[in-house]
Order: C-alpha cells, then sequence, then structure tokens
C-alpha cells in the first residue's frame, strides 16, 4: 500500500500540469481589481494568492479540501474510545485532498512517534531563557533553534527544484511530530514548577498532548479538536501568510514556521481567545457572580453597545452566519460544560447578542465566532494561563502553514514581491494632482 508521502508525489504529479499552463496559457487574464482602499487598508480581500488547502466560504465557514467542519468531524476515523478524530488523519486530508482510511492514519501516527522526540539542545535552551519570558517567544525560540536539524537547508545545493517539496515534506513531519511536546514541556516548565512529563509512544498526537499537560480526557478531544480548527484559515491570515512570505525565499520550514508563530502573538491576530475570556470574566464580576436571565444580559449587552464598546467574540470580516468552528465547541459544551458558570454567561451571550447586534444594525455579521468560546473550554479543563492559549493555537495553525509550504514548493511558486506605490502615485491615480 502506498504511504503518505507517495501518495502526496501523485497528487503532485496530477497537479503540476494545471498550474503550468493557467501560468503558460492564462497568464494575462484578469482576476481582480484593486482599490486605493485596499492597497492603504492593508490588502484586504485582494486575490492575490493561491491555496487548494482551505477555503473561507462566507456561508459554509472553513471548508479544509472541500470538506466543511461538521462533514470533517464526522468523515475522518476517530480515535478509538474518543469522538474526535485523529490529527494525523485530518492532516492526511489536508496533503492529498483525500479521506484517509484507518492503515494511512496508523502509517502517518506511525511516522509523527518515531520523529517525536526532541533534541536536548532544544530543551537546554528553554531552560536558560528566564521564566517570565512569553511562551510564544520560548515556542519560537525553540523552532527556529531545530533549523540545524532542516534537512531541505543541509540538501538545498544538490536539490533539483522539482524535488524540494520531499525535503520540506520530511522537515514538516520532523517538525510537526515534535511540537506537542515542546509545548507541553513549555507549560509544565514555566507554570507547574518544572513537573515535566514526557510523552508517550502508544499515543496519538492529540492524546499525547493531553498526557504531557497532565489534564484527564476529555480532554485530549478538545486537544484534537483545538488543532484541527486552528489548522488553517485560508493563506491571507497573517500567521498563515507571513509562513508562506518567508518559504517563498526558499527559508526553510523551521524559519517559516518560527516567523508564523512571531504573526500569530500579535494581539490582532491570536491573542483575541484569551481576550473574550477576560472580558466575560470582567462580565462576571461586574454581576457579583449572579447568572442573570435573558432580559437582564439583553440590558447588560446594549448598555455595552450604547457606551461604544463592542461584544468580543462577534462578528467576522467574511462569515456571514455563525462560525462552525465556534458551533464545533458550543456541542461539546453543551455535553461536557452544562453546569460551568462561565459557559452559561456563553450559553446566554449566544441567545441575545446576535439579535441585539442586528437590531442595531452596525454588524454585517452579529454570530460568534471561534474565539468566543475556546478559551472558556481551556479555563474550565485548568488552562489557566492566557499567556499560553495561543501556544496551542500555534500547534493547530502549523498544520495547515506546513501542508500549504509543501504545496507551494511541489508547484514552484516564486518569490513572493508586491510592487509597492508612493501616497503621490495613489494622489495622481485619485485625481487628486
Amino acid at each position: 500500500m502506498a504511504g503518505l508521502k507517495d501518495k502526496l508525489y501523485s497528487k503532485i504529479q496530477e497537479w503540476r500540469p494545471r498550474t503550468t499552463r493557467l501560468l503558460k496559457e492564462y497568464g494575462d487574464v484578469k482576476v481582480d481589481d484593486v482599490t486605493i482602499s485596499q492597497i492603504i487598508g492593508g490588502m484586504r480581500d485582494i486575490k492575490c494568492l493561491t491555496t487548494d488547502i482551505s477555503y473561507l466560504d462566507p456561508m459554509e465557514g472553513i471548508r479544509f479540501r472541500g470538506f466543511t467542519i461538521p462533514e470533517v468531524l464526522e468523515k475522518l476515523p476517530k480515535v478509538p474510545g474518543s469522538e474526535m478524530p485523529y490529527v494525523e488523519g485530518f492532516y492526511y486530508l489536508l496533503l492529498t485532498g483525500d479521506l484517509p482510511t484507518d492503515e494511512d492514519i496508523k502509517e502517518v501516527a506511525g511516522e509523527f512517534r518515531k520523529r517525536q522526540d526532541v533534541p536536548l539542545y532544544v530543551i537546554d535552551i528553554l531552560r536558560t531563557m528566564p521564566r517570565d519570558t512569553h511562551p510564544m517567544t520560548m515556542l519560537s525560540a525553540a523552532v527556529v533553534a531545530m533549523q540545524r536539524e532542516s534537512i531541505f537547508a543541509r540538501d538545498y545545493h544538490k536539490l533539483n527544484k522539482m524535488d524540494y517539496w520531499d525535503a520540506t515534506y520530511e522537515d514538516s513531519l520532523n517538525l510537526l511530530a515534535k511540537l506537542p511536546q515542546i509545548a507541553a514541556y513549555i507549560y509544565r516548565m514555566k507554570y507547574k514548577g518544572d513537573t515535566i512529563i514526557y510523552p508517550d509512544k502508544e499515543l496519538d498526537m492529540g492524546g499525547n498532548f493531553a498526557h504531557m499537560m497532565g489534564i484527564d480526557t476529555p480532554y485530549d478531544d478538545i486537544s484534537r479538536l483545538y488543532f484541527i480548527l486552528h489548522s488553517d484559515h485560508e493563506s491571507g491570515n497573517v500567521s498563515a501568510h507571513t509562513g508562506h512570505l518567508i518559504a517563498s525565499a526558499l527559508s526553510d520550514i523551521y524559519y517559516a514556521t518560527s516567523g508564523m508563530i512571531n504573526g500569530l502573538a500579535g494581539p490582532l491576530h491570536g491573542l483575541a481567545n484569551q481576550e473574550v475570556l477576560a472580558w466575560i470574566q470582567d462580565v462576571i464580576h461586574s454581576m457579583d457572580g449572579k447568572i442573570p436571565n435573558e432580559e437582564e444580559m439583553k440590558t447588560f449587552v446594549w448598555n455595552t453597545l450604547k457606551s461604544g464598546k463592542v461584544i468580543p467574540g462577534f462578528g467576522h470580516a467574511v462569515l456571514r452566519k455563525t462560525d462552525p468552528r465556534y458551533t464545533a465547541q458550543r456541542e461539546f459544551c453543551l455535553k461536557y460544560l452544562q453546569g460551568d458558570p462561565i459557559f452559561k454567561f456563553v450559553d446566554l451571550l449566544y441567545k441575545v447578542v446576535p439579535p441585539i447586534l442586528l437590531e442595531q444594525g452596525k454588524a454585517k455579521n452579529p454570530w460568534p465566532n471561534v474565539d468566543a468560546q475556546s478559551g472558556v473550554i481551556q479555563w474550565y479543563y485548568g488552562v489557566r494561563e492566557y499567556d499560553f492559549y495561543t501556544v496551542m493555537f500555534a500547534v493547530g495553525r502549523a498544520l495547515g502553514v506546513t501542508a500549504n509550504i509543501i504545496w507551494g514548493r511541489a508547484l514552484g511558486y516564486p518569490l513572493e514581491r508586491p510592487k509597492s506605490l508612493t501616497t503621490e502615485m495613489l494622489e495622481k491615480a485619485a485625481g487628486i494632482v
């Protein structure tokens, strides 16, 4: 039976002629118009990137290889005794576009297990860093320190360009296999008094992360769900785009992933879930811990909006319905967090905020997004260190970023180099001068 790498190579061989033909025969076809507001406003919505790994559908939410999130969670094989799929099987889907069989998953999980040992020098580097160093700094430093392990960097000068993807694939699996252990090590070292828990060679990626974090089931299912939901979000968001941009210079996967982590650490990107949780806890404090009824919550929401503040966790730049990533987490909460007071607030907000935002008329999308609930779940299971939430986000996001980079190398995507204009040039284009 062909393994993942053989299956991926077969897919690459089938795909390359499509990209080649588009460039050769249809390279002059106009895809989009660009406005001054897009140029100055962060290049928002300019159609200038290609990815087949995921697509953000305004009505269906993120699609992974064409599958909606409910379809992914339903169709991917589950870990025995668990409700959630293997992360390893999900990565197979991202790379190939095909749903894996049990044998496919067994092969990928085996690859991850044999590659998961973290070099001792990485642990030494982490231990020499001040304990008050931000965990994302620690994660980024650990990843870039392993650059010396890169097969792509080692073999670059003797590789054929058409084979760049192969070494990048090896680097990607080597890194992904180690990230859960590095993340959990940072957590236990920094927040749990150096009470380190080492990996269990028999567990899958999500199960092993929960084991190394020291948190009992069903946190293993939360880990699987969290990594899958945060894996990719098209290629234009800061973390995914940063990884793609760095890799376009033929920097190896370690450089690219470390850069991706640095972009994710920004407060406008990866910190939203902890900000939502902090806001909800402030709401609970302002109500002296009392669970309000719907009318009381409506009054609070209206007062918040009238004071010029926003309700964090609601709204999305593209989506026009409830984020399916939120829905997947909500279903878990309804089963396991029913009695949790913080979830009761989240549940109330889910019921009262969207109608109020619609009535207010300012929000194009008044429904909750993924960040409205993810921090709440982590808090419930004892992960109460806000700064660590983005580390787990980064472990998941590395799945999508590495998959995109492998395919970018396979299809020969070039160095990314957009053209800049001066303000005066824009003024001339606008007819101002």
